[in-house]
């Protein structure tokens, strides 16, 4: 998959939007350093991903990207507070403190979770443990965030509180936000579409 050259300014809200099959999460899992880059470059803050060993990329990822995809990846063992914490608690150059715990019970009150800190995902619905995954993608500050379908199985309701909340955080942390989505009606509180078939060069269309 051949990419034309991609811009973001920090704080912008970008939608990325195309049919199924066509890339899109392969496009965030790049960005993110998770897979490996064909060629070019990714640079998030002036630094190189793609000059990063698999273990610096794991600790950039920790510290200044908020990530949820599909699966969610909880830890079934702990309890959905923990869950939210781990970012905090496996990477050493950030602390786990009082302050931290006491946001993360914040995070989960603005997603009707709160009640539930102390279960085990495997207690929740699907969309609670999306709601789960969004409070952590938070926790640690992130500059980035990129969200793979983020209220996809959420009712209109929590859709809207999930979006508020998400939007609420790229305002004042100065965020910058890649969600990729099919829902239009979220569109409106973006301020870019992509269409994946745009990006793609010539070669590969």
């Amino acid at each position: 998959m051949k990419l034309r050259d991609l811009q973001v300014s920090r704080g912008k809200r970008l939608i990325l939007t195309g049919p199924s099959g066509c890339g899109k999460t392969t496009f965030i899992k790049i960005l993110a350093g998770i897979l490996p880059a064909d060629s070019g470059k990714i640079v998030i803050d002036k630094l190189d991903l793609t000059s990063y060993s698999q273990k610096e990329l794991q600790d950039l990822r920790l510290m200044k990207i908020g990530l949820v995809f599909q699966e969610f990846e909880l830890l079934e063992y702990l309890s959905v507070i923990d869950n939210v914490l781990l970012p905090l608690r496996i990477n050493p150059v950030l602390s786990l403190t009082d302050e931290s715990k006491d946001r993360a019970l914040l995070l989960l009150d603005k997603v009707g979770l709160r009640d539930k800190a102390g279960r085990y995902p495997r207690k929740l619905s699907q969309g609670e443990r999306q709601r789960v995954a969004i409070c952590r993608s938070m926790i640690a500050n992130p500059d980035l965030l990129l969200y793979d379908e983020p209220t996809a199985n959420l009712d209109a309701r929590n859709r809207d509180i999930i979006l508020e909340l998400i939007i609420e955080y790229c305002r004042e942390n100065h965020a910058t936000l890649l969600m990729v989505s099919h829902d239009r009606e979220i569109f409106p509180s973006f301020d870019e579409i992509l269409y994946m078939n745009e990006l793609q060069t010539a070669s590969d269309e």
